[in-house]
């Protein structure tokens, strides 16, 4: 596990080191006149045209029936990504401040992925659960974020839901809920961090949600995105939905830890970990297609 060139304080390192509807095509219509006595009313029957199924509303919320999660709908949009304007402690990763474009909506988890979840498909899918953490020993809190997992195995929970794991753009974008500010509101309201976790991670839900209707986008648990991580990629990255570098050795995490201090829990904030970790203070949030059943 490593982060953006991060300056830890002593305690941390020593625990790092404990890581269309498709309209059919009518054929032409052939006239023929009308046979003597027949009417001479030409009658054709026409499909009714499809109409496009309504855009949810953003943070409208809907129920995963195979994981039990709630999802919210984030709105297709535009927004500033990188280091906040006014943000004084940014890294060089976190920077050139850029405009990304999210061309399409789609589904969030509405908070990192629960134990309870998780649990579910770890039996459907007859896999192990991952080592329990100190702090929710045999997993008996199943409302607590899941931990210990490891890139691969939050890719296969996200496909088993039916979804993926989200780009950094599309989490970023999701993460700020509408704010340009670096966080978006007041970090003891909306976070748990090292200056209120009392040293675990927590239930999910428990602090306020942003202007998306999303919990715990800062704090708690990291959260593994789809990206390969490259420290100069928003030097030259597109404009319009951002997928991240072709390749690399370590994937993109965000949202900062249960343990970091409030320096670094920050929404532009970039850290890194090699797919195979695995670590008590990070977990995975899954997004879906806006056409996902």
């Amino acid at each position: 596990m490593r982060s953006c060139k991060s300056k830890l304080s002593p305690l941390t390192l020593a625990f790092l080191l404990g890581s269309a509807s498709v309209r059919a095509q009518l054929p032409p219509e052939t006239f023929q006149p009308p046979a003597t006595g027949e009417d001479s009313t030409i009658k054709a029957t026409l499909a009714e045209p499809q109409q496009p199924a309504p855009t949810p509303a953003a943070g409208t919320v809907r129920e995963n029936p195979k994981d039990g999660l709630k999802y919210v709908w984030i709105p297709p949009g535009t927004f500033m990504m990188g280091c906040s304007p006014g943000d004084s402690v940014c890294e060089g990763a976190e920077k050139p401040l850029h405009q990304v474009t999210i061309t399409k909506g789609f589904w969030m988890d509405r908070t990192p992925v629960t134990v309870a979840a998780y649990k579910r498909f770890a039996s459907a899918t007859r896999r192990r659960m991952p080592r329990a953490p100190g702090f929710n020993t045999g997993w008996a809190n199943q409302n607590m974020p899941i931990v210990n997992v490891s890139w691969d195995e939050a890719q296969r929970y996200c496909q088993w839901s039916g979804g993926r794991l989200p780009t950094e753009a599309e989490w970023e974008y999701a993460a700020r809920g509408g704010s340009a500010e670096a966080r978006y509101g007041d970090l003891d309201k909306i976070a748990w961090y090292g200056g209120n976790s009392g040293g675990r991670a927590q239930e999910v839900a428990q602090k306020q949600a942003n202007g998306f209707a999303l919990y715990d986008t800062l704090g708690n648990v990291w959260e593994w995105v789809n990206d390969w991580y490259d420290a100069n990629y928003y030097q030259n990255s597109p404009s319009k939905d951002p997928s991240g570098p072709s390749g690399g050795k370590v994937r993109v995490l965000r949202g900062g830890p249960w343990f970091f201090t409030a320096s670094f829990v920050r929404v532009s904030r970039r850290d890194t970990g090699e797919p195979a970790v695995r670590f008590p203070g990070l977990g995975v949030r899954c997004v879906e297609e806006a056409n996902a059943p």
